[in-house]
């Protein structure tokens, strides 16, 4: 299992295509929507005029366009992800990845259960109530037997998540052997490289921000500051 983990990683290392780095105006248009984002989120550090300056700024800035990549393009229909060079090579990638993580654990499973379907393998030096049965003895259909009794089939799904402590201390936390940062990836694969998901309209995420903005209550955490630290005194 630990061996197959340290190829699966190596093999997603290899399979994994080099992000291209954006382009000026594209990266100015996601930095722009970060610095809207964090001013919301960190309103309450900054004074009442701060803020009202940045979001004045921010709000005109949003609603003009001033950030977009392709200002000419503002108002038309986004454009097909399938025709985006950038979202295909995405999915791509996507796919690589799933391939480097199911079919090595696929073969692994058919192994098993040609081999050794039916079989216990070890029994556990502590009790444990009926409700382990079915986690622990899968592909043993016996109701008799000691639930302490361990399966082929279930030692490996036991192997296959708990061993992600040790690829974390031979591989590195950013290892490809992680079955949890697999799917978290899966679920989203755009997470840290694109702002924007394929077939968002930018324009549409910047007025959405601006409202957001708009209707934010700003309460300044420093207010009053002097006299709360006499009363507590």
């Amino acid at each position: 299992m630990i061996l197959t983990g340290v190829l699966r990683h190596y093999a997603t290392v290899l399979l994994a295509t080099t992000p291209k780095k954006l382009e000026l105006p594209a990266q100015r248009e996601q930095r722009s929507l970060l610095r809207g984002i964090n001013l919301r989120c960190n309103a309450s550090a900054i004074s009442p005029s701060a803020f009202a300056a940045r979001k004045n700024h921010v709000i005109s800035a949003y609603k003009e366009g001033s950030f977009l990549k392709d200002p000419q393009n503002r108002g038309k229909p986004a454009p097909n992800p399938m025709t985006d060079p950038a979202a295909m090579e995405g999915m791509m990638g996507m796919m690589k990845g799933n391939m480097a993580m199911m079919v090595p654990q696929t073969l692994i499973m058919t192994w098993i259960n040609a081999f050794f379907a039916g079989f216990v393998i070890m029994k556990l030096p502590f009790p444990l109530t009926l409700r382990f049965k079915s986690m622990l003895q899968s592909g043993v259909a016996t109701r008799d037997l000691d639930v302490r009794w361990v399966s082929s089939l279930s030692w490996y799904f036991l192997n296959l998540f708990g061993l992600q402590s040790v690829f974390i201390f031979i591989l590195g936390n950013e290892n490809a052997a992680n079955q949890m940062a697999q799917q978290m990836s899966q679920m989203n694969p755009g997470a840290g490289v694109n702002m924007f998901q394929p077939g968002q309209d930018p324009d549409k995420v910047f007025q959405s921000e601006a409202e957001n903005l708009e209707v934010l209550e700003h309460e300044y955490i420093l207010k009053g500051v002097e006299e709360r630290l006499l009363c507590s005194i």
